[in-house]
């Protein structure tokens, strides 16, 4: 049995929603001048790790007081867009997809893709990785937060800010 994605998501009380995924609520996320009831955890909580981690978003090319530029499976050149970016946040779900040299020196770098990948040396059969090539991007990246460990617990203590 399939489910409908959208109605179930839009069943929640735009109130109740701590996600933020309902679509009154994602909207005015999108809109300038408008402020969303809950900020969706993930974003939130790379938002929090750079702001903790003293790491300025402003005049960067990035959303806050900043300019965004996107890079999906279809960009040509998406090394080249990359390692212009002065913050990276990784979000694909390809396992070590964006290597050392897509980023700049001194970037700093969230991976928030994850991938379950065979691994038969592993108890569970597989480990996770990120979209990051983490043995790479550490050795160019002034900050970096891995899969597994970065941003998942910080999206966890963002939808309990959200609940609260």
């Amino acid at each position: 049995m399939h489910m409908n994605e959208e109605k179930v998501v839009n069943a929640v009380s735009i109130e109740k929603d701590v996600d933020g995924f309902n679509e009154l609520n994602m909207g005015r996320l999108a809109m300038q001048g408008r402020a969303p009831l809950f900020v969706p955890c993930t974003p939130k909580g790379c938002i929090e790790l750079l702001t903790r981690s003293g790491i300025k978003i402003e005049g960067k090319r990035a959303r806050h007081s900043a300019t965004v530029s996107i890079v999906h499976s279809r960009t040509k050149n998406p090394a080249e867009i990359t390692r212009e970016a002065d913050i990276v946040i990784a979000t694909v779900g390809v396992a070590n997809l964006v290597r050392g040299n897509w980023i700049k020196p001194g970037a700093a770098v969230i991976d928030v893709g994850i991938k379950a990948v065979d691994d038969p040396t592993s108890q569970r059969g597989y480990r996770l990785l990120g979209d990051v090539y983490y043995e790479e991007a550490c050795k160019i990246a002034s900050a970096i937060a891995p899969v597994p460990g970065g941003v998942g617990p910080m999206t966890i203590a963002m939808l309990l800010s959200n609940t609260l």
